[in-house]
């Protein structure tokens, strides 16, 4: 049975940082390419970033550039969202998600690309 389970989430002023975790399993995820998105109240999800199956290859949203750090260690299959330098407009629940098809070295950015997701975690940003 295929999972993805994110925590990390939580509540934290502006100009503050979180770390979010996407535990997989199930499949082999280490040959899958995995992306963050997040959505907020009343808008829709939205790609934030995305890794390669190797890890050589990330990419981010213009929005969290610089500020947003995505990594991955495939054993035990998880990927990390490391977010600084956090802004209210960061808030939302944010998804990891995982390309199933394995060894691809493009990076998907849209929804449509991503086979598997988690239930989503909240990240809310006061300030």
């Amino acid at each position: 049975q295929v999972q993805l389970v994110e925590s990390g989430g939580g509540l934290v002023q502006a100009g503050g940082s979180l770390r979010l975790s996407c535990a997989a399993s199930g499949r082999a995820f280490s040959t899958f390419a995995r992306g963050w998105f997040r959505q907020a109240p009343g808008k829709e999800r939205e790609f934030v970033a995305a890794i390669s199956w190797s890890g050589r290859t990330t990419y981010y949203a213009d929005s969290v550039q610089g500020r947003f750090t995505i990594s991955r260690d495939n054993a035990p299959n998880t990927v990390y969202l490391q977010m600084n330098s956090l802004k209210p407009e960061d808030t939302a629940v944010y998804y990891c998600a995982a390309d199933a098809r394995s060894l691809r070295t493009e990076l998907a950015t849209q929804i449509r690309e991503y086979q598997h997701w988690g239930q989503g975690t909240q990240v809310t940003v006061s300030s």
